[in-house]
């Protein structure tokens, strides 16, 4: 296995330089893993060492680590098809343009504004995005990243199965692969905290997401409390047994190629977002961030991977530092790996 030295430095230097209070990271090629824990779980209001196997809110990549592999299975079961309208569903779109393939690689173009959208009771808000967003002028046109086509897309799959999508995740995908420690209802002692807010204090056990945290289990963007290890599995299963057979392995191929109606400079697959491997034009590699300082990136065709789990936005979201390191943190691991 490669010894990824810049990586790893890099890795420890966002703790090292105070751009986040701890780390949790693992990087593996097939069956070896490096790994390490660093620093603090919390420096307010009292400083907490950060322990390994501790829950973190991982945002977004609940979008791809949950909701994508159950609409995935509904599309095999035949339930649904990338490219049926989303009104077949959710008629109150009242748009039959807008697919399904449109939500899940951001090319939708739903728009709007709901005011207060943050203080709303969990019914009002789901009603609001449902009746007040509208499909925009650069349906098919431009890719930009938005919730709103996951939430729909957890609906979607709660009008099939009849259940709330975070259950739906919890028995399909969560409990088959034995991420016994990833939930959505966590102790809040096991987590890692994230921000301090005005209107919640220290938010810890509970989504930071504001839509996740008035939609609750209704929410297929985000409230997925997740730990390394779990992470690690959820990868190996992914990149090495089709989730271990819980989807068809053409369908998980299909999340190694450009999805978008357009072929343009930024693609996508269905919720993860593409990169050219470095060794290989026409070799891809997923990757998807979250807002509270998570990220994974995994090369099927390599059998590798990179998670990182970080709370960077402990005890303030505003931290545009991190988002350099992470950018310079993605470089350097892809060129490491494909050395």
């Amino acid at each position: 296995m490669r010894e990824y030295q810049n990586t790893i430095q890099s890795l420890n230097a966002m703790v090292d330089d105070g751009i986040v209070p701890g780390i949790s990271w693992a990087i593996f090629e097939g069956k070896t893993t490096l790994k390490n824990v660093a620093g603090l779980a919390q420096l307010q209001p009292n400083k907490e060492p950060l322990i390994d196997g501790m829950l973190y809110d991982v945002a977004s990549l609940t979008k791809v680590v949950g909701t994508i592999p159950v609409i995935m299975q509904l599309k095999d079961a035949g339930l649904l098809d990338w490219d049926d309208p989303v009104v077949n569903w959710l008629p109150e779109l009242n748009d039959d343009r807008a697919t399904i393939r449109n939500l899940l690689t951001h090319t939708s173009s739903i728009e709007g504004y709901i005011p207060h959208r943050d203080e709303l009771p969990a019914a009002e808000l789901t009603k609001e995005m449902l009746n007040t967003l509208r499909v925009g002028p650069n349906l098919n046109k431009q890719i930009r990243y938005a919730d709103v086509g996951l939430i729909y897309v957890g609906w979607i799959a709660e009008k099939i199965l009849g259940k709330p999508i975070q259950k739906a995740i919890t028995e399909r995908i969560l409990k088959p692969l034995q991420m016994n420690d990833t939930t959505f209802f966590p102790d809040p002692a096991k987590c890692v905290p994230t921000e301090i807010k005005k209107e919640r204090g220290l938010i810890r056990g509970q989504t930071h997401d504001p839509k996740g945290y008035v939609l609750g289990e209704h929410c297929g963007s985000a409230g997925m409390f997740a730990t390394l290890d779990d992470l690690l599995k959820f990868s190996h299963a992914l990149l090495e047994t089709n989730l271990d057979g819980l989807v068809e392995p053409a369908t998980i191929n299909s999340l190694f190629y450009d999805q978008t109606p357009m072929n343009g400079e930024h693609l996508r697959s269905f919720g993860w977002k593409l990169f050219h491997s470095r060794s290989c034009d026409h070799h891809f590699v997923i990757s998807h961030t979250g807002y509270t300082g998570t990220w994974m990136v995994l090369d099927k065709q390599t059998d590798q991977g990179m998670i990182v789990l970080s709370n960077r936005v402990h005890p303030s979201a505003d931290n545009q530092a991190f988002l350099d390191a992470r950018d310079h943190l993605f470089a350097t691991y892809l060129n490491e790996k494909d050395q």
